[in-house]
């Protein structure tokens, strides 16, 4: 699929504000696939897929949960977690994007993980440091991005972490295993 025709359908899901985002985390994405040497292609349509599903109904994302098969504790988190997941499915069933790369890196883009591939991260970075963010702690992770993707990850899963208990929020154990591998391969000079 060529990269306006993608534009195209995401377009019709999203706001004029959240376009405009997945635009520039389509752009940010494609710098750093290039400088971690990542499949151009694939970054390209995981990036302008990543939010997909971000404004479906919860009820609509709660029916993709279950009759996907989806990991049922998704429901017991905000549903802001929920669009990673079912974006990764609804892009197959609706688009017939069927590449278990590109899923990953659209599953993965909310909460990060354990062991992400290099795409995974290069997805979840991109969305979280793109030129259109403004939030403490995003400036430290741009600076470091070109260095050390890993190091970026583990401190986007940091602040992310920090973030969200600073609200009582709860946070998705995939989020605190990221952080955990990630200080583990700092700690270890891996």
């Amino acid at each position: 699929m060529q990269r306006k025709e993608a534009l195209k359908i995401v377009e019709k899901q999203l706001t004029k504000k959240r376009y405009e985002h997945t635009v520039r985390v389509m752009e940010t994405a494609l710098e750093l696939a290039n400088h971690y040497d990542v499949d151009l292609k694939k970054v390209e349509l995981a990036a302008i897929f990543h939010d997909y599903a971000k404004y479906r109904h919860p009820e609509e994302m709660k029916r993709w949960i279950i009759e996907e098969r989806l990991p049922q504790d998704l429901l017991d988190y905000h549903q802001e977690l929920w669009h990673g997941p079912v974006g990764s499915k609804m892009i197959e069933r609706e688009v017939g994007i069927c590449d278990p790369e590109i899923q990953s890196a659209i599953y993965w883009h909310t909460t990060g993980k354990r062991y992400m591939s290099r795409m995974d991260q290069v997805i979840f970075i991109a969305d979280y440091i793109e030129p259109g963010r403004d939030f403490p702690g995003v400036d430290e992770v741009r600076n470091i991005v070109l260095d050390d993707i890993d190091q970026a990850c583990w401190m986007a899963a940091r602040n992310t972490i920090s973030f969200l208990m600073s609200k009582n929020q709860p946070i998705y154990p995939d989020t605190f295993q990221l952080y955990n591998e990630k200080i583990g391969r700092n700690m270890n000079g891996k």
